[in-house]
């Protein structure tokens, strides 16, 4: 019973120490930034990049490389969508746009609040699982023409996942799980995908 004692009242400091990080990097705004983040956080505005990305796969690496790459891909976005679906039903975690304490601390919002549950961001777990699953793709380039991109991918997935919380609708502890998430999800899919690759094309 002291144990259980315990870990809540951890959980709660957690709770509470997310919600001020939270706050403090929500209130770093302005016009300007409002904007940027917006963008960001518009997953419609970023299907040109994923296609993108696509044609350069199959530019690179070859149609056979390419469709193994692209199935590992969307086998990681799914995976982590579906996984943060089924963690916001289990936890049941408010939304920083739906928690009464937060907006009354003066939370900015800037999109419409959507689903009352937010943990964790599958937004940061999409754009990482995306970016690092990508990057493992490109490795199989023989002419290695992937590092420039390797290095840009996940600081625009950091963007993308940071943008939840500036809109005002993920507390920063969301999106970094998500991050962690898409991470080892995206490196599974990733390796797997090299793995069928250096097995079955030549």
């Amino acid at each position: 019973m002291e144990t259980l004692l315990t870990i809540t009242s951890f959980l709660k400091d957690c709770h509470h120490i997310d919600k001020t990080v939270t706050l403090a990097i929500n209130s770093l705004n302005c016009q300007f930034s409002d904007f940027i983040w917006q963008i960001f956080s518009n997953k419609e505005i970023w299907y040109l990049l994923y296609l993108a990305v696509l044609i350069f796969l199959f530019r690179n690496l070859g149609w056979k490389k390419a469709v193994i790459v692209t199935l590992a891909i969307i086998l990681t976005i799914v995976c982590c969508d579906q996984m943060a679906n089924f963690t916001k039903f289990h936890f049941q975690r408010l939304r920083p746009c739906w928690d009464l304490e937060m907006t009354a601390r003066g939370l900015h919002t800037l999109e419409d609040f959507g689903g009352k549950y937010g943990f964790f961001s599958a937004h940061a777990a999409n754009a990482m699982g995306f970016a690092v699953c990508s990057i493992a793709g490109f490795r199989n380039d023989p002419a290695h023409r992937y590092r420039i991109y390797g290095r840009c991918i996940p600081v625009w997935a950091f963007l993308v996942g940071i943008s939840r919380v500036f809109v005002g609708k993920h507390f920063f502890g969301d999106v970094m799980t998500g991050f962690c998430v898409g991470l080892v999800i995206g490196t599974a899919f990733g390796k797997l995908a090299s793995f069928i690759i250096s097995k079955t094309v030549k």
